[in-house]
């Protein structure tokens, strides 16, 4: 009787979710990625963690294996690219943004501040019936495509209760490339950290692409929790508080970046004897 109940409300709630259209896209009914809860953290304790080091990396969405969290760029009706949710996020005030100043969290967006990041106004100088010029403001939404790259912090700590080395992301900020009027490539702008912990359960039901297979259907919260991504990283906590582009460049950069993480997995390994 329960089951039979629960099919009848739930074919309920599927035909009023397609009366629009009164179609099925696709072959079956997707129903695996709602109401999806984050996995739970492991409880860490500070008598419990013997070592750990913070890094700040930088994911770039033009890599391959980072395009499911760029693509697709205009949303569609079962799926929306990372920062298109989390522009919603803030917009609807489900998501808590701070201000990129500090990647601390120490300064909050309010939800109309954080709905603006990134907005462009302009003026145009138009003719009405009379033939007589006025002037018409011309408002641009974040531009999503030129959101390239995306800045994460995170912990790397050991546990010596369970011997393992662990990375825990902290924070998530999109970076916006900006250009002039000419096109020309000017830098690039943080737009607002996020905190992850209260990030995760709107990742957990926003699903990512898979380009393996259409059936298993990945959340953005998958694909963080489980490191499919490729970075490199550009900071490290240290006595100067620097980032590596303060005292090394290009090529240099990437080589300090990846003496890090040696550094990290060499640290786990000390730890063994073989």
């Amino acid at each position: 009787m329960r089951h039979f109940l629960f099919l009848i409300i739930f074919s309920i709630s599927f035909f009023l979710s397609n009366a629009q259209t009164g179609v099925l896209d696709g072959v079956f009914i997707r129903e695996n990625n709602f109401s999806k809860r984050p996995m739970a953290y492991n409880y860490e304790s500070e008598a419990g963690v013997m070592w750990n080091k913070r890094v700040w990396r930088t994911l770039d969405l033009r890599e391959k294996i980072n395009h499911p969290y760029y693509y697709p760029l205009e949303p569609t009706r079962s799926m929306k690219n990372l920062v298109t949710v989390l522009k919603d996020g803030v917009c609807s005030g489900d998501l808590t943004a701070f201000d990129p100043i500090s990647d601390e969290f120490a300064y909050r967006f309010t939800s109309s501040e954080a709905c603006s990041v990134g907005e462009s106004i302009d003026t145009v100088w138009t003719t009405d019936e009379n033939e007589d010029l006025v002037p018409t403001v011309i408002k641009e939404s974040l531009p999503i495509y030129n959101i390239r790259r995306i800045r994460i912090k995170e912990e790397w700590y050991f546990n010596r209760h369970r011997s393992v080395m662990e990375a825990r992301i902290i924070g998530v900020c999109p970076v916006e490339e900006v250009f002039d009027e000419n096109g020309e490539y000017k830098g690039e702008r943080p737009l607002y950290w996020f905190y992850m912990p209260e990030l995760r359960p709107l990742l957990a039901n926003s699903p990512a692409p898979n380009p393996h297979s259409d059936v298993e259907r990945r959340t953005y919260d998958d694909l963080f929790h489980k490191r499919k991504f490729s970075s490199y990283i550009m900071k490290e906590s240290n006595v100067y508080d620097r980032a590596i582009r303060d005292y090394s460049q290009d090529l240099n950069a990437l080589l300090e970046g990846k003496r890090i993480e040696d550094e990290i997995f060499t640290y786990e390994q000390d730890l063994w004897e073989y």
